[in-house]
């Protein structure tokens, strides 16, 4: 059993930064994939940011030049480090692990005010 655990969110104002984390615990395939996807009301939930074991990674148009993924493979931790936020970031944001199937964490709630 996978278990994903979520820290991070939070209220900060427009411009301000925030530094999601996810540490995923139990049985996982070292070839993997770890990010982010947000949900904001009414919407449907949205790719924010991917990393896999290997390197690779993917952000959405959205965010990038302002979002940085990171991996911390001791760990089985990813970080999704948040600057420059606005309004429109405001959503719960959800851990992703894709390894044998894919899992998801509990989500955190990221507000920015404007």
């Amino acid at each position: 059993q996978v278990q994903l655990v979520e820290s991070g969110g939070g209220l900060v104002q427009a411009g301000g930064s925030l530094r999601l984390s996810c540490a995923a615990s139990g049985s996982i395939f070292s070839f993997n994939t770890m990010g982010w996807y947000r949900q904001a009301p009414g919407n449907q939930r949205d790719l924010v940011a991917l990393k896999t074991s290997g390197g690779r990674t993917t952000y959405a148009d959205s965010v990038k030049g302002r979002f940085t993924i990171s991996r911390d493979a001791a760990k089985n931790t990813v970080y999704l480090q948040m600057n420059s936020l606005k309004p429109e970031d405001t959503a719960v944001y959800y851990c992703y692990l894709d390894t044998n199937r894919r899992y998801w964490g509990q989500g955190t709630q990221v507000t920015v005010a404007s």
